[in-house]
């Protein structure tokens, strides 16, 4: 009987065995069903997108006007000598600043001091001759009119010798003053106040004043001033701002990030460079940290105008389309909206918006390709940045939650998914170009 049950129990395990490989593959294909459906459902479902995002807002936006320049000094004068002699002292130092009138240097006087001594001796001696010849001219002539002991040949020929001898003393009286002349020039003196540069000649060397090369070089740095160009498109506009009142030049460093000095517009010139289309413009500044040097090079920003209380966004927001430009603007959902928008001026990183955006509206700033209408989106506030010189001016406010102007705008700023479907009459200007 046992042999029995242990047969039984055998068939048993080999029935369930069967039976467990048989539904083994169903319950797989089952389970791998369950995880794509899965899937799929999740594929399905819409994807929230990372955004970057600025709101509009009400202010003031300065427009400027950029173009590149280099400093040139006030006054630049290259000091030489007036009178040959040796140099025997020098009273200045070099970087030193010296006022108009402050002695320079000093040449050997003593053998001018020897011509004016000898021109004073001719003329001591001449004035003398012409009293003997006015004496006698006196006496010549009374006794033509008392006795007639005299002729009017001799007494005309005395006038004459009188003539001669006031002219030689005239010119005895030139050479004494050329000679005093001479010894002013010996002792230089700086003829505008400025800063001096290197010493060109060194104490005992014998100067000339036909020499080519200047004793020193003296550049007044306080004013200063810059010369840089605009495109003559925009020389009207300036000079119709400039007759309302001085206009406001800011000069920054090369990499145009420091401001340097602020001055204001002198004038501008009056012809166009043919060659580049542009006009040069002057502007002063008072220089009073000497940030400026001469032949520096320096960006200039000319303030032409501030538009007050107006609607600014990010320029990084505005996309351009087949019919114009439009921004994506975010809901309190989360979800985008393509909107046509006017934008009237671009100013460095910001865009002037007449119509199509509210002060307060959220705009995406960053990763437009891949949105469309409708998307939704996961914001992220713009972090601050480096900022240029035009930012800098446009915002001077470091202290915002959220600044408005992207230091470093994406590269797929100008991407989009589609138009808006509505457009309106959009014009773009830009003040700078």
């Amino acid at each position: 009987m046992s042999f029995h049950l242990l047969q039984s129990k055998r068939e048993w395990l080999r029935w369930t065995g069967i039976f467990a490989l048989a539904i083994f593959p169903v319950f797989l294909s089952s389970c791998s069903g369950s995880n794509a459906n899965t899937r799929a459902a999740r594929a399905s479902a819409p994807q929230a997108i990372q955004v970057t995002v600025a709101s509009a807002r009400k202010q003031d936006l300065p427009i400027y006007l950029s173009g590149l320049g280099s400093i040139q000094a006030y006054y630049t004068v290259s000091v030489k000598t007036r009178v040959d002699g040796q140099l025997v002292d020098v009273r200045f130092k070099e970087g030193q600043f010296v006022k108009q009138g402050d002695l320079l240097a000093v040449i050997d006087p003593r053998p001018y001091q020897v011509a004016l001594e000898q021109a004073q001796a001719q003329l001591f001696k001449d004035q003398a001759s012409l009293r003997d010849a006015r004496l006698n001219y006196q006496r010549f002539k009374d006794l033509l009119q008392n006795s007639g002991a005299m002729s009017q040949q001799q007494v005309d020929t005395q006038q004459a010798t009188v003539d001669q001898l006031d002219g030689a003393v005239r010119n005895d009286q030139a050479a004494v003053d050329s000679a005093k002349l001479n010894l002013v020039y010996c002792h230089i003196t700086a003829p505008v106040s400025g800063r001096v540069g290197l010493r060109l000649v060194d104490p005992g060397n014998i100067v000339h004043a036909a020499d080519t090369n200047a004793m020193l070089v003296i550049t007044e740095l306080q004013p200063i001033t810059a010369v840089f160009t605009l495109p003559e498109d925009q020389l009207p506009e300036v000079a119709q701002h400039m007759s309302k009142g001085a206009l406001e030049v800011d000069a920054y460093s090369r990499d145009d990030l420091t401001k340097l000095t602020t001055g204001k517009l002198l004038t501008i010139d009056n012809q166009i460079d043919q060659t580049t289309g542009t006009g040069r413009l002057k502007a002063e500044f008072q220089n009073k940290e000497n940030a400026l040097w001469p032949n520096q090079f320096v960006n200039c920003h000319l303030l032409l105008e501030i538009k007050k209380n107006v609607t600014v966004l990010p320029s990084t927001a505005v996309q351009r389309g087949p019919q114009g430009n439009f921004v994506y603007v975010m809901d309190s959902n989360n979800t985008v909206e393509a909107r046509p928008v006017i934008v009237a001026v671009t100013q460095g990183n910001l865009s002037q918006i007449t119509s199509g955006i509210n002060p307060g509206e959220s705009v995406v700033t960053d990763g437009q390709d891949k949105l469309q209408q409708g998307s939704h989106v996961v914001p992220h506030t713009q972090p601050p940045g480096t900022r240029t010189a035009t930012n800098a001016a446009l915002n001077p406010d470091e202290n915002q939650t959220a600044p408005l102007v992207p230091a470093n705008p994406s590269p797929g700023q100008h991407g989009h998914r589609g138009p808006p479907t509505q457009t309106g009459n959009q014009n773009r200007g830009t003040a700078s170009q």
